[in-house]
């Protein structure tokens, strides 16, 4: 890529934060200037925050588009090799599934639906939404994760804002890796529960698609937006707890984007072009004796992770009680024991409208331990999950895995195409 074309590139881009910019102060501008009028009828303003719901025809037109999308990028990255059509489809991508469609239904959201399913039978998930959950899965099964291509706003939208990205040190980026499982565990444990849909709640970019959202969220979307900028897709590779699934499906991929066409040179310009720091060196052979430590340390690791799993499960199942207070039944119960005089608060909404349900307080206790009881299980289950997480993180350490050109990280790969045009090779 010459000067020319990457001082264009970054010109697009600067003109691309100053329109989103003006967008997020849009969305501040339609804050409410007055106050909410009083109806005698018991009407409801309804908020603007959330968009009304879709005729099914409708929601099969989005699945529809889904698929072509996905189908699209697939082609344009494996195929067609393409950086440029990768881009114009994110563009749309963008467009539809984030200001049009206003960032939902949305397949990262989608978990706390599936979670919410498996634990209540008497929650019923719409079709639409379990496709919107599971095609990004196959596609990435068998295709890499094409869906980050460019296929999902919220990655689409961190990766047309990155205009000079720093690379993080490996050490840093595993740790900082950890925190995608954890909010994962946490979203489908609030949600198994009844408790909160927290990945929609703290959706950093839902303002923006929005246009219209607390001060708090839009300035987190803010900060996101602005990071993005020196720290390449840091919700994608931080935080998203969809992306945990996606790098599952991904490391097992039928096919998936290659750098090069046909054999390396080895010019190293391909892991420069990375701004995610996932293309892959080529591995020397180890000595026989390095080969040795590693056996010991992988074999002591791996006998190491029932512990582990058995300390994050004790870990976290001890501070169930904490966690458990997320659920507005345990939070309101507490509440209530701890300040009885409370019930004559005529300006707390929670507490008068539990008093206006006719629920008596032994009731409303005994639906908090029931709630308790499910945290308590539920926050063992996410403990022995993240430490068998950190189990193998370790083990992983000691395994070298033989490559001979520089190869994309299957697992952390977007399938965003740029090392394919920094190549030089040529078909």
């Amino acid at each position: 890529m010459t000067n020319n074309q990457r001082n264009r590139t970054i010109l697009n881009r600067i003109v691309f934060i100053l329109l989103f910019s003006m967008l997020a102060i849009s969305s501040f501008a339609q804050t409410q200037r007055f106050p909410k009028p009083e109806f005698e009828t018991g009407y409801s303003q309804p908020s603007p925050d959330t968009p009304e719901p879709r005729a099914l025809g409708i929601e099969y037109l989005d699945v529809l588009v889904l698929v072509l999308a996905l189908s699209l990028a697939s082609w344009l990255a494996i195929r067609k090799r393409s950086r440029k059509g990768l881009m114009w489809l994110s563009v749309f991508s963008l467009l539809y599934f984030g200001f049009y469609r206003l960032g939902c239904v949305c397949s990262i959201g989608a978990i706390q639906n599936v979670a919410l399913t498996l634990s209540d039978p008497a929650y019923a998930i719409s079709i639409p939404i379990i496709l919107f959950f599971v095609l990004p899965l196959l596609f990435t099964l068998f295709f890499g994760r094409t869906f980050c291509a460019s296929v999902c706003p919220l990655g689409v939208l961190q990766d047309l804002v990155i205009v000079k990205p720093i690379h993080i040190k490996p050490w840093l980026q595993k740790a900082l890796g950890l925190i995608p499982y954890i909010y994962l565990g946490l979203a489908v444990l609030l949600a198994a529960t009844g408790s909160d849909f927290i990945i929609c709640r703290y959706d950093p970019f839902i303002g923006f698609f929005r246009m219209g959202a607390s001060f708090t969220m839009i300035l987190l979307g803010v900060v996101f937006v602005l990071m993005g900028l020196f720290v390449a897709r840091p919700y994608c590779r931080f935080l998203c707890p969809y992306g945990v699934l996606l790098g599952w499906m991904s490391r097992f991929s039928k096919s998936h984007l290659s750098i090069t066409p046909a054999e390396c040179i080895q010019c190293k310009l391909c892991e420069h072009s990375c701004p995610f720091d996932v293309i892959d060196e080529p591995t020397e052979e180890l000595k026989h004796e390095e080969k040795i430590k590693n056996r010991k340390r992988f074999t002591i690791f791996a006998l190491l992770i029932p512990v582990w799993m058995f300390l994050g499960g004790l870990a976290l199942s001890g501070v169930h009680g904490f966690l458990a207070k997320a659920h507005p039944d345990v939070y309101l119960a507490e509440l209530l024991i701890k300040n009885p005089g409370l019930k004559n608060d005529t300006e707390n909404l929670d507490v008068q409208t539990f008093l206006a349900s006719g629920k008596t307080m032994e009731q409303l206790v005994s639906e908090a331990s029931v709630v308790k009881s499910e945290y308590y299980t539920g926050s063992w289950i996410l403990g022995v999950f993240l430490g068998l997480v950190i189990g193998v993180m370790l083990m992983n350490q000691f395994i070298v895995r033989k490559r001979t050109d520089y190869e994309p990280n299957k697992t952390g790969c977007f399938s965003c195409g740029r090392c394919m045009d920094y190549c030089p090779v040529k078909k």
